[in-house]
């Protein structure tokens, strides 16, 4: 599967996550995984299904923005669940996801009250540009976001590329910036190698995990060394950041 790299995300704080609620319904978990991670880079609430069933559930609880819907699942199809969803929201925005091309699938899809389709494989990049379309179709506002992000005591302004660790300026490259962007917009959550390269290098997984382990060792130079580490190698998954030990968690 083809990911490019996710269009420029919106500067957002965690607590703007709240303010747009996104489902992701598909049954291959790697690939709901990713979507999650990129529209969580945008600052927006992502909750995963990966069954029909769960996905009806989960839409009634949480009552999403959106839903990028996969039509193929094991249970039932995503046509049944978009039925499922109107009948408690109708005016909920969804993207259909599949791997079905063909123009009567497209206008299946579109006829049974899709708001847009696309089609496996896909960039990332063109998910997020059609799901900030659906929204600005649907009239939903979202506030103007901070440009600080927090994860204990690291702090990031997005805007001037200033990064502190408690009182202490921090000196940072681009790629070095973008890199710590990505893992402070995902706190506590594990980053595989594939999910960095592609967020932070646009590139495919294909023996390239060095240069992620390269820049993960400069960061760790930069932002732990001498102090309570936050940024942690969990061995054979990938990378997570989170707040020091004794740190005032906000994350």
């Amino acid at each position: 599967m083809q990911c490019d790299r996710a269009m420029t995300a919106t500067n957002a704080t965690t607590s703007e996550a709240s303010q747009v609620k996104v489902l992701v319904v598909d049954d291959e978990i790697v690939l709901a995984d990713l979507l999650a991670s990129a529209l969580r880079y945008e600052g927006w609430e992502v909750t995963t299904a990966h069954t029909g069933a769960d996905a009806v559930r989960l839409a009634r609880e949480i009552s999403p923005d959106l839903v990028v819907l996969d039509i193929m699942l094991p249970d039932f199809d995503g046509l049944e669940v978009l039925s499922k969803i109107r009948r408690n929201d109708p005016d909920i925005s969804v993207l259909f996801l599949t791997a079905k091309d063909s123009i009567a699938d497209r206008v299946e899809g579109l006829s049974a009250g899709g708001d847009d389709y696309v089609t496996k494989p896909f960039s990332l990049e063109e998910v997020v540009a059609r799901l900030h379309a659906l929204l600005r179709r649907s009239g939903s506002v979202v506030a103007p976001p901070s440009n600080e992000l927090v994860v204990g005591d690291l702090r990031m302004d997005e805007d001037s590329h200033e990064v502190w660790r408690g009182e202490d300026s921090i000196h940072l490259t681009a790629t070095e910036f973008e890199l710590l962007r990505y893992l402070m917009r995902n706190p506590r959550r594990v980053l595989s190698k594939p999910q960095i390269l592609d967020r932070v290098w646009n590139y495919d997984f294909g023996g390239q995990a060095n240069i992620v382990e390269l820049y993960i060792s400069y960061l760790r130079r930069k932002i732990d060394k001498g102090r309570e580490p936050m940024i942690h190698t969990m061995r054979g998954v990938g990378y997570v950041l989170k707040p020091a030990a004794g740190a005032d968690d906000r994350a």
